[in-house]
């Protein structure tokens, strides 16, 4: 994880619950379910295959016209939102039953990774608190977003806002 990455993280004031969900570099999900002792349900807001612009294929290092799965859910537990995440995969880099589950839908990226036993990692990359976004109606979040790495190529991008509130007071 990237020493700045971590840095910022360790000094911001949010709730330790928060700084560490933000701060994983494993299953978000299942740290969640471990924290809430409650099921993750994920439900896709939307879900659609666009073709890489310049900036797209820049950042998933893939060809401009290459197709890619964008994709934005909301991570909850009963009846509180605690993540809205997007995120961009390179469709030419996935198997095919991959694919299949990735369009699916509500299934969590990391259940879908662990069932194709893909070594993985994630590479950190920006950190920052926004304020009067709409995902979580004006109250400012934590945003973060980061690759998932495959045989030394990007897999998938994902930006990832978590709202700053007493949600996190488990």
């Amino acid at each position: 994880m990237a020493t700045d990455f971590l840095e910022k993280l360790k000094n911001l004031e949010i709730p330790t619950y928060l700084r560490v969900c933000c701060g994983t570099d494993g299953s978000l999900t299942t740290l969640l379910e471990i924290m809430t002792r409650k099921p993750v349900i994920v439900t896709t807001e939307s879900q659609y295959t666009v073709k890489a612009d310049l900036g797209t294929a820049d950042l998933l290092e893939i060809k401009k016209g290459s197709e890619v799965n964008n994709r934005v859910v909301k991570l909850s537990t009963g009846n509180t939102v605690f993540v809205h995440a997007r995120s961009l995969s390179p469709l030419e880099r996935m198997p095919e039953t991959m694919r299949e589950q990735l369009m699916r839908a509500d299934i969590p990226i990391g259940q879908i990774l662990r069932s194709h036993n893909l070594e993985i990692r994630r590479d950190m990359s920006e950190l920052e608190i926004l304020e009067r976004e709409s995902t979580f109606d004006g109250i400012p979040v934590l945003s973060r977003s980061y690759k998932i790495i495959h045989n030394n190529c990007t897999f998938m991008w994902i930006n990832e806002h978590f709202p700053i509130d007493e949600r996190w007071n488990l």
